[in-house]
């Protein structure tokens, strides 16, 4: 076959379309012979005959069917054309069109023009491209033939109308479960209903091309009589809820900086499903939130208004709402939900100089440590900042030139003049901040510009890591922000109402057609039964709460591991508690049927961290099984020294004890009782089981942390079951340097566990289920599109292997929360095990919601599970279940968790790894739980 040219990355469509132009070459033919033919004067034929095209026997690839379709069509509209001219024949000369250079996009517009001139366009491809009735051709349309033939010869479509020929969107996913109990729920989701039949999309063009956005948005702003009010227009894209008269409007402005007249032309692209505009209704939001005088803090809006004050702590907690409007399984929902904000009322001055106060020598230094990259709140216009850099050499006495005047004028007069501040401390350094503007297309490089900010009027946001690991603080701060379920409802209804009653915000939907329902809706869900927890000697039910602790502790785990020759290492002042422990452990070990000996001790003359490495050094020997190490307090360089030593050095299982822990005589027992249970998992016990009716099943978790003291290196944990009832656990670290992809760290770890596997078992496993943590909603397609086919390679190692391989992503940072409906009015916690896969569910995705954990106090989170792969063929029922089944097996608590334990595991993994060790741990230690 003749080949073309190459050009770009389209070179293999356009070789072939350039081949279509060639004669068929007989067997045995060489290629310069056909060149040759093709070339040859052709016989002359007679009048009533047709020109007989000749297509190459070539293999059509992505759009090969769809341009052979057109050249038929395109043939068959010749005069005289019969059925047998659309055949192919062995000689004749090649069809003759020209085709745009590129990815043979410009050949498909070229044919698809062709044929609706010649015969007029298809029906298909005309619905498409007409996408209402009241859509006609524009003025700048060529006229048309007349005869009787004009009726069918409609206008040829626009470059973005054909495009919408070409893909056609796909059905809703739907896969819903049937096991289990059904219950009436409710969710923080309000369905939107639509009045218009679409949103029209037009795209703008200025000549000559202006750069700035901001001009831009001007100059269309001055033709609001023509394109009316309501619009939404992000310097190229305009959307309008109105139709204008024709499909090309040109308009005209003249530029005040130069004066230089301006031609904008507004052409119609497509009109848009409102179902499809989540996008732009979201804008509108934002708009509302505005409205309703809600201040934007980072993502979402706050009510500064109505704050609620935690004076002890210089805090104070704004009320506010997480709002989206997406498309779901049951058409246009809003999602809707109280949240809060916990900010600061000591201002960055404040801070200052209460450092200064602490550290007068180098006070600079932590400054800058606290201060930069923090985010500041400006209560006099209610904005946030981030300070980028404090200019130690400007004061609020400096001066600076006005916009407005063009005047040179100090910080001190602005704020007095502008807000009727008055500025106390004249010798304070400013805050700097840099927006990071994006450059629009066709932009130059945006002017790098620097905000001001004086010290004294900027109010820090956010909590400190000291303030996070003060119990009180935080138990008082819940008291404020732990909403109940009919809390959140009552909020909600309040939020819609505020909406109905103010006129501006309620025009804001009226004007695009929207309307909200007053409540949030109703859907039914099920409840999956309880689970049956497998131990030693006998079964129990995991309850109502799914909370079995106190069975598990009175009864002999799974499998055992004896403690024979372990070492306990304290400080001489933490004996007593050491002793007490020890003597507990002996106690509690028997009645969960693990038999515990003395160990070796060794007290320490102080609490040094370079005291513990050395000791560690001088007594751990090959033949220790577990070394225990009680901290007189919590330090992080102590416990990473001392998980360093344990994970990378010499490989030992470690467990690490603050000596406050067990000093509470009342509270050892217990304490004891779940540590004993941990050192056994990191020994390589098994606790307990639930009955996996899957046969060679490997379950694998996988989640990602990011160390922050590495720059922006990732770690990513991976965890694989090695045993049919998923109890044993094999583990690796993947540590990720940017430009590098994650999946390749991924398949090396898999091949690892499918080794293992294969040593254990004496076969490979038949389904492969990976969970998927750390992975947002822009990613979805990577993961599903790319890391997927990734992992399946890992299969071509071994000979005639192919398993099932389904890949879930888990989502537990999310918006959407579930209501059990108690009465007509009233709503409470859905209960462990319940599950939700319709209505609330993603359009687009094979994806539930599982409620696996019993919450006493606040409103409980349901966790989101993506299927994004789905090659094992399991049910929907079975997928839940199997997911429900694994939240139980977290061995480090004696119940649910939020998530499967294996991305419970392989988070703790790199977790341990990312915040401590900095170094891949021993693979001496990976068929153990040793990061427990």
């Amino acid at each position: 076959m003749a080949s073309g040219g190459f050009y770009g990355r389209g070179g293999r469509g356009r070789s072939i379309l350039d081949a279509l132009k060639q004669p068929a070459r007989k067997p045995g033919q060489q290629e310069e012979q056909a060149q040759a033919q093709a070339t040859a004067p052709v016989a002359p034929q007679s009048s009533d005959a047709t020109p007989k095209p000749t297509t190459a026997p070539i293999t059509l690839g992505r759009g090969g069917g769809l341009l052979a379709m057109m050249q038929k069509a395109q043939l068959s509209s010749q005069p005289g054309a019969s059925a047998e001219t659309t055949a192919p024949k062995p000689a004749g000369p090649a069809m003759p069109f020209t085709m745009p250079k590129g990815r043979g996009l410009g050949g498909m517009k070229e044919l698809l023009q062709k044929a609706s001139q010649g015969r007029g366009m298809p029906a298909s491809v005309e619905a498409s491209s007409q996408p209402s009735a009241a859509v006609t051709s524009s003025s700048s349309t060529p006229p048309q033939p007349s005869g009787a033939g004009a009726a069918l010869s409609p206008a040829p479509p626009t470059e973005e109308l054909s495009r919408l020929t070409i893909y056609e969107r796909r059905e809703a996913v739907h896969r819903s479960g049937e096991e289990g109990k059904v219950m009436p729920f409710s969710a923080n989701h309000i369905r939107v209903k639509c009045r218009n039949s679409g949103v029209f999309q037009y795209d703008v063009k200025f000549d000559p091309v202006i750069d700035s956005k901001g001009m831009r948005i001007g100059m269309l702003n001055e033709h609001r009589p023509v394109i009316g009010q309501t619009k939404a227009f992000d310097g190229r894209l305009l959307f309008l809820p109105i139709r204008l008269p024709q499909n090309e409007t040109v308009l005209h402005s003249v530029r005040k900086t130069d004066g230089i007249n301006v031609t904008i032309t507004i052409r119609l692209t497509t009109v848009v499903d409102p179902t499809q505009c989540a996008h732009l209704y979201n804008i509108v939001f934002r708009r509302i939130m505005s409205i309703l005088d809600m201040c934007q803090v980072g993502r979402y809006y706050y009510n500064p208004h109505t704050p609620s004050q935690v004076p002890q702590y210089k805090l104070e907690v704004w009320p506010g709402y997480i709002s989206s409007i997406k498309e779901q399984e049951g058409g246009l929902l809003l999602n809707l939900d109280a949240s809060h904000r916990v900010l600061r009322t000591e201002t960055v001055l404040d801070v200052m100089q209460s450092i200064a106060v602490r550290n007068p020598n180098n006070c600079q230094d932590d400054i800058v440590r606290k201060v930069i990259g923090s985010v500041v709140l400006t209560r006099y216009n209610n904005k946030t900042y981030r300070v980028d850099e404090i200019k130690w050499d400007m004061k609020p006495l400096d001066t600076f030139k006005s916009c407005s005047t063009g005047e040179e004028i100090s910080f001190l007069d602005y704020y007095r003049k502008n807000y009727n501040i008055t500025i106390r401390d004249a010798e304070q350094p400013l805050l700097i901040n840099r927006p990071r503007k994006k450059r629009e297309p066709g932009e130059r490089e945006p002017k790098i510009e620097m905000i001001c900010l004086v010290p004294e009027l900027c109010y820090m946001t956010g909590l400190t890591d000291e303030m996070r690991s003060d119990f009180r603080l935080m138990k008082d701060i819940a008291v404020h922000t732990r909403v109940t379920p009919m809390q959140r409802i009552i909020a909600m209804r309040k939020f819609i109402n505020s909406i109905n009653t103010t006129d501006e915000a309620r025009k804001q939907l009226e004007n695009w057609g929207l309307e909200l329902e007053t409540d949030t809706i109703r859907i039914e869900g099920r409840l999956l039964k309880e689970e049956k927890i497998k131990m030693h000697r006998k079964d129990f039910m995991a309850g109502p709460e799914a909370d079995f602790g106190r069975e598990v502790t009175r009864s002999s785990v799974l499998v055992a591991v004896d403690l024979r020759n372990w070492i306990v290492f304290f400080t001489k002042r933490d004996t007593p508690r050491a002793v007490d422990y020890i003597q507990m452990m002996k106690t509690v070990g028997p009645q969960m049927g693990i038999q515990i000996q003395d160990p070796l001790k060794r007290d320490l003359k102080d609490d040094r961290t370079e005291t513990f490495v050395r000791s560690l050094r001088e007594n751990v020997n090959p033949r220790v099984q577990m070394v225990v190490v009680i901290c007189p307090t919590s330090r992080d360089d102590r416990y990473s020294a001392i998980k360093k030593f344990c994970c990378v050095e010499c490989p030992v299982p470690s467990q690490v004890i603050i000596s406050k822990t067990i000093g509470n005589q009342n509270k050892l027992r217990s304490v004891t009782q779940k540590i004993a249970l941990q050192m056994n998992c990191k020994l390589g016990g098994e606790l307990w089981a639930l009955e996996i009716p899957l046969k060679d099943l490997m379950i694998v978790g996988i989640d990602v942390f990011h160390d922050a003291s590495k720059g922006k290196r990732s770690i990513a944990g991976f965890v694989a079951s090695t045993n049919r009832t998923c109890t044993r656990w094999f583990s690796r670290v993947h540590f990720q340097v940017p430009h590098e992809e994650l999946v390749n760290g991924l398949k090396t770890s898999l091949l690892s566990a499918l080794r293992t596997y294969h040593e254990i078992n004496h076969k490979l496993p038949e389904k492969i289920l990976v969970y998927r943590d750390g992975v947002g909603d822009g990613q979805l397609k990577v993961v599903s599109e790319h890391e997927v086919k990734q992992l399946a390679t890992c299969f071509m190692h071994f000979p005639n292997y192919e398993p099932k391989l389904s890949v879930v992503v888990v989502q537990k940072r999310i918006n959407t929360r579930l209501f059990y409906q108690t009465g007509s009015n009233r709503v409470d916690n859905p209960p462990p095990g319940s599950v939700m896969d319709h209505t609330i569910t993603r359009r687009d995705w094979y994806d539930f919601f599982l409620v696996s954990q019993h919450v006493r106090q606040g409103t409980v989170s349901p966790t989101h599970y993506i299927v994004v792969h789905d090659g094992s063929g399991m049910k929907a029922d079975h997928m839940q279940r199997l997911a429900y089944k694994m939240t139980h097996m977290y061995y480090n608590w004696p119940g649910t968790v939020r998530v499967p334990a294996p991305c419970q595991y392989a988070h703790k993994l790199a977790y341990l790894v990312g915040q401590s060790i900095h170094k891949e741990p021993s693979e001496l230690l990976s068929d153990r739980l040793f990061f427990l």
